[in-house]
């Protein structure tokens, strides 16, 4: 703290709370970067007037159905709100930190050569059926006729409908391979009791990558790759997550991994060995297994959301739909194939979920949907003066640091005391909130900084309030 007050020596550590994304904002009536001189102003913000509630029970939700941090928080802070049962509207602070992740995602995914393509959500009956998986899905598969009598489903994901893409290239040759497609879409499953608000739900975002190799080995390779810019995802959004053994499902293959995160309301058990570095969902185990089976040390027992899932499928769907390319003696050959997915609605619930307190949201540091919060007085207050200061700093904030702009949302709310503006930046969990109280009148003035992810607060110049703010990095 000592540090902050004198020129922010301790300001490092306060800016890497921050490591987040630059991304558009409603200006006026339109989504879209702010003009110069334009402020963001949170009166403008779409949203539900629910932030002092103590619950929002809205159509289909029950209060025996709130029964998970994350879903509490995102209804009564607006960040989403019920459409139908397993259904919500992203409002505009979720979409902005939707669109940060997938951002996030884009880069990881083409730092190992992913190309991104969008695939249609209506999938053709007879892709299904040709691998059997049109009766294997049974009623989570959403399924439609369409005037002419012909069947559909609304993919839960596209193995059928890659391959089949793959397969209509019949003049592939190894020296293209590999290649690594990637879509963001949404997905649809007709879960029989959707619950936990995004973490569970009837319609969401996924990120499902397909991977064609030209032999097992480089499979292998390719598979591990994936596996790496996982763990390198998880760990830039700092989220506590453990790589556990799973089982292979519906998909298939031969190979899979779960990229869990630990939290006591997870739906799936996970079995993790202290002493070394084996880690498995338990449907994969023995249950009446007590021992790590590579070590035999104890193995320690959780629970886990499961945010992202890796499959290596080999020529199951290959060989079904003929996916070739000829190989260096030029005869044709089986494309290897890998799939690989991320739930992103998932990811950002459960992120919540991970870190947030009983009352407040707290975002991984790249996704919060705005960097920061300025606060002015209240109208009439005795610090009303300090309300020029403030727009000055907001405007020299937003003209001086680049990474910021269209980042920092102004509380124009001037009726409501400082405090209880103070109460809902607090719920909301933006990184940094600046105020312009008693201290703001001081010669020179004095601003009160937050730092919410660390829980600092200081009282800073408004070049110590840049000298901060410049450090932050963004993505």
């Amino acid at each position: 703290m000592e540090g902050l007050l004198t020129r922010c020596r301790a300001l490092p550590a306060l800016a890497t709370c921050s490591h987040q994304l630059s991304g558009y904002v409603p200006c006026r009536f339109h989504h879209c970067a702010p003009r110069r001189g334009r402020r963001l102003l949170l009166s403008r913000v779409f949203q539900p007037q629910n932030l002092r509630e103590d619950r929002v029970l809205s159509l289909q939700d029950k209060s025996d159905d709130l029964t998970c941090k994350s879903q509490r928080l995102m209804l009564q802070v607006g960040l989403i709100y019920p459409a139908s049962p397993g259904c919500y509207h992203l409002l505009p602070y979720t979409v902005r930190a939707m669109e940060k992740l997938v951002r996030v995602i884009d880069q990881e995914m083409q730092a190992i050569g992913g190309q991104k393509v969008n695939m249609p959500s209506l999938s053709p009956a007879e892709l299904w059926q040709a691998t059997n998986r049109w009766d294997l899905m049974g009623k989570e598969l959403l399924r439609l006729r369409d005037r002419h009598g012909k069947e559909y489903c609304l993919g839960p994901t596209h193995e059928e409908a890659i391959t089949a893409l793959i397969a209509s290239q019949k003049k592939l040759s190894y020296k293209q391979l590999p290649f690594l497609l990637y879509q963001v879409t949404r997905k649809f499953r007709d879960e029989p009791r959707p619950r936990f608000g995004l973490l569970r739900g009837r319609e969401f975002y996924m990120k499902d990558m397909y991977t064609f190799d030209s032999s097992p080995e480089a499979a292998q390779q390719t598979y591990s790759l994936v596996c790496d810019a996982y763990c390198s995802l998880f760990n830039k959004l700092g989220l506590p997550f453990v790589k556990v053994q799973a089982d292979v499902g519906t998909i298939g293959g031969t190979v899979s991994h779960e990229f869990q995160l630990p939290v006591d309301i997870g739906e799936d058990r996970l079995a993790i060995c202290p002493r070394c570095s084996f880690s498995a969902n338990m449907e994969t185990l023995d249950l009446s297994q007590m021992n790590c089976p590579a070590c035999q040390g104890p193995l320690t027992k959780t629970k886990g959301i499961e945010v992202g899932h890796t499959f290596y499928l080999g020529t199951k769907y290959s060989s079904i739909f003929n996916a070739q390319f000829t190989n260096v003696c030029g005869k044709p050959t089986l494309a290897e194939m890998g799939c690989y997915g991320l739930g992103v609605t998932r990811i950002l619930a459960a992120a919540i979920e991970v870190l947030s307190t009983e009352d407040c949201v707290r975002w991984p540091s790249l996704l919060a949907p705005y960097q920061a919060c300025l606060i002015p007085p209240k109208k009439g207050s005795k610090e009303q003066a300090a309300s020029e200061l403030i727009g000055q700093l907001y405007d020299h904030i937003t003209e001086a640091v680049p990474q910021l702009h269209g980042e920092v949302l102004l509380d124009d709310r001037t009726h409501l005391t400082i405090g209880n503006r103070l109460k809902d930046a607090n719920k909301f969990g933006y990184p940094f909130v600046i105020i312009a109280g008693k201290r703001a009148l001081e010669d020179p003035a004095h601003f009160e900084v937050w730092c919410q992810n660390t829980g600092e607060v200081a009282f800073l110049t408004k070049d110590g309030v840049m000298d901060l703010l410049t450090q932050v990095q963004t993505v």
